[in-house]
């Protein structure tokens, strides 16, 4: 009996150390990214398949003010919003459960009243196609016209969500 108090006593200590650990400062989350694939179509939006939305208004707005990005048609084909931790890098997967379309971003620092910057890379196929420092704010997201699909154009959309938008 004395051979298994031992035992168990230095399992409670051990377990109890663990939990009085400090939490990791870099996993701090400073917001939150949103990251959504649409499809852009001058022919019939029915290619893009049965799951894929009408796009919110406010976004076709936005949409066709820039000439490239000018369609007759927009889905929504998939979205994805993830933590921005502090010191990490992420991946938004907004056609899961595909990994055909990911967005890795990281924080570079902290949140400023210009915004937030972000290390931001662009992967289609597993092959990273764009990197670039992006600062975002919470009224102006990213627009990327991506490759031709379906006889439209995929356009890949990153901002902050909404929640990170009413902390700044």
């Amino acid at each position: 009996m004395k051979a298994l108090v031992f035992p168990l006593a230095l399992l409670i200590a051990v377990t109890a150390g663990a939990e009085e650990e400090p939490k990791d400062p870099g996993k701090a989350t400073i917001g939150q990214l949103e990251t959504s694939v649409l499809l852009g179509i001058d022919s019939d939006p029915a290619v893009a398949g049965e799951r894929a939305l009408e796009a919110d208004e406010e976004m076709v707005r936005r949409l066709r003010r820039e000439k490239q990005l000018k369609f007759t048609h927009y889905r929504l084909l998939g979205s994805d919003r993830r933590g921005i931790f502090r010191s990490y890098e992420n991946w938004a997967q907004p056609l899961e459960p595909s990994d055909e379309v990911l967005v890795r971003f990281e924080a570079q620092g902290e949140r400023a009243a210009e915004g937030l910057r972000l290390d931001l890379e662009l992967w289609l196929s597993r092959k990273k196609i764009l990197k670039t420092d992006a600062v975002l704010t919470g009224e102006h997201p990213i627009f990327i016209l991506g490759p031709a699909w379906r006889g439209g154009r995929l356009i890949v959309v990153v901002g902050l969500a909404p929640e990170a938008k009413r902390g700044q």
